[in-house]
């Protein structure tokens, strides 16, 4: 899991679930345990329940009675709608941000630290400051209820399994690096645009990424 400290453990697990499923990493019919999941992760069941719950309302697995849950059939238009709707969300983040003059500085200085350290950065470095950029935008579109539904939709790093870890950390940190510009110099409609480009990006890494899990091997 990511050591990610700024969401509840409830949301970081919901969200790495969620990210393998629309990866396609976990196939329909496949049977996620509680207490399983819960030794191997060293934590109680009880955040793991949480996180079962939030991904049965969302379509993503059925719960069982035995504390087992099911994988559900998902397929590429319900990654797609799951990724339009981010895009819409954080664009309007985006947008808010620049409008709100958004203090870029320390998520500034922060990515400056991260692009030095590409193209050997570990998947755990990355993962806490990708998080961290995009909660920072979140909380300074200064709306509650979208960053409700933004925390209720992150599936962490958007790469699949289709493409390196090293690419995709350096295109989204470019990206988010044109985005923090945007909003820096308060073009609105640009730190939208840039954003939801980054959203949908990740829409087609993840879309490869299922549809090779999705082929029959021969």
């Amino acid at each position: 899991m990511e050591s990610i400290d700024v969401m509840p453990m409830r949301v970081r697990i919901a969200s790495q679930l969620r990210r393998a499923i629309l990866a396609g990493e976990f196939k329909e019919g496949q049977s996620l345990s509680l207490t399983e999941m819960s030794k191997q992760l060293g934590i109680s069941r009880t955040p793991i329940r949480e996180a079962f719950q939030t991904l049965a309302a969302e379509g993503f697995i059925e719960l069982r009675m035995n504390k087992h849950a099911l994988v559900r059939a998902i397929g590429v238009k319900f990654i797609e709608d799951h990724y339009r709707i981010r895009r819409l969300l954080e664009g309007e983040a985006a947008f808010c941000a620049a409008e709100n003059s958004m203090d870029v500085r320390e998520i500034s200085e922060l990515t400056g630290r991260i692009d030095k350290q590409l193209p050997n950065i570990t998947t755990e470095i990355f993962n806490d400051y990708n998080q961290r950029f995009h909660v920072a935008v979140w909380e300074a579109a200064n709306n509650e209820r979208l960053h409700t539904f933004l925390m209720s939709l992150w599936n962490g790093a958007s790469k699949g399994k289709t493409i390196s870890d090293t690419d995709h950390y350096i295109q989204s940190t470019r990206e988010h690096m044109q985005i923090i510009g945007a909003i820096s110099r308060h073009r609105a409609e640009d730190a939208r645009k840039f954003m939801e480009a980054h959203v949908l990006r990740g829409l087609k890494n993840m879309l490869k990424s299922y549809q090779l899990f999705d082929t029959p091997q021969t």
